[in-house]
């Protein structure tokens, strides 16, 4: 544990000191996968939801160690872009809720009001930033019911810092990137050369040696999986790289951002007919499979069963430990929930705030046999 923070303590240093500015050189030794534990394949995925959020401020570089620490098998993030251009890791397209934007009084104009997924939207917008300016903010916890204890300790990263962290990790560990909201991004955001916001997406995973399809010898040792709301945006990069592909499936009443489709359309069988043949799974929102009524779980529906009948898997969000986001089946107790998800409904990875509680119940699994 202490060697970990002491890496993690250097590393912030050599972060802060690049100024967020491209990387790309990635040294060796440490680095070097045929020296590390290999990620495990044998069980579901322990996905750290913008890393171990549930402990640390969201999508930071200490809460990714701390999920690495914890024992997650991916850290996921979400990409977003900033006015220059720069490939930044924040959930919002707005910085009001994470970040400390409000108390810098220089960019108390910058508050502006745009069209985002067909609803009007007004605060401080990532893309209104340079990345200059977004590294001089600090990202604090979002939900008033957790720790606020590390609120204004650690900048926003971008995304070659993000894998860089992955890298770094003294065992295989995965990544997980969003390409978030891309036609607002490709709105707003133009790149001097032409491309578009996925084709910088693509370009920084390739710079840094991900490829290959699911479970490759060459995915193994630099494991990724690319997950979008958007289905054209992962048809599009599709055709620039072989990396797994997830769609991700949102509320049944939210329709995509991109195809206007609704939540029927993209989880019918012809869909996931054709969409297999550009993604390796879907990764619904937990609540669309077991639909809950006051509080109570329902019976499941065949999201799952149909989605594995088409060779996909399906890695749900979002599993937190808090009272609030457990339904009374659980009893308070998140190892009842996970044993639900893993061995009766049969999930093939879940997206956690807190990863050393789902890393603690399948360890306790497997050394019981």
């Amino acid at each position: 544990m202490t060697s970990l923070w002491l890496i993690y303590f250097v590393l912030f240093s050599i972060f802060e000191g690049t100024n967020g500015r491209p990387l790309r050189r990635v040294p060796s030794g440490i680095l070097d996968s045929k020296e590390k534990q290999p990620l495990q394949t044998f069980r579901p995925y322990n996905i750290a939801h913008r890393g171990s959020n549930g402990e640390l401020p969201e999508e930071t570089s200490a809460a990714y160690f701390r999920a690495i620490e914890e024992g997650a098998d991916f850290i996921e993030t979400d990409i977003l872009a900033s006015k220059d251009g720069s490939l930044i890791c924040f959930h919002d397209v707005i910085l009001d809720d994470a970040s400390d934007v409000a108390d810098h009084e220089e960019f108390a104009s910058r508050k502006r009001t745009y069209e985002v997924e067909g609803n009007n939207v007004t605060g401080w917008f990532v893309v209104d930033f340079t990345l200059d300016e977004l590294k001089s903010l600090r990202v604090k916890q979002r939900h008033k019911f957790r720790d606020q204890l590390y609120n204004g300790k650690f900048s926003i990263l971008t995304f070659e810092e993000f894998i860089r962290i992955a890298l770094y990790a003294v065992r295989v560990v995965g990544i997980y990137p969003e390409i978030k909201s891309p036609v607002f991004i490709n709105q707003h955001v133009k790149w001097a050369d032409g491309k578009n916001f996925e084709d910088k997406f693509v370009e920084v995973l390739i710079d840094y040696g991900y490829k290959g399809a699911f479970k490759s010898s060459n995915w193994l040792k630099k494991p990724v999986f690319i997950q979008s709301f958007a289905p054209t945006s992962l048809v599009y990069i599709s055709k620039l790289t072989n990396s797994p592909k997830i769609l991700l499936i949102g509320d049944i009443t939210i329709p995509t951002q991109d195809t206007n489709q609704t939540y029927g359309a993209i989880t019918s069988d012809s869909y996931f007919e054709y969409i297999k043949d550009y993604v390796v799974g879907i990764a619904p929102w937990k609540d669309s499979i077991v639909p809950p009524e006051n509080n109570h779980l329902t019976n499941p529906t065949d999201l799952v069963k149909r989605a594995h009948a088409q060779g996909l898997q399906v890695h749900p969000y979002t599993y937190r430990n808090e009272n609030q986001f457990l339904h009374f089946n659980f009893h308070q107790d998140p190892y009842e929930e996970y044993n639900y998800w893993i061995n009766k409904i049969g999930v093939d990875g879940l997206f956690t705030d807190f990863t050393g509680t789902l890393h603690h119940f399948q360890e306790c699994r497997r050394k019981r046999g």
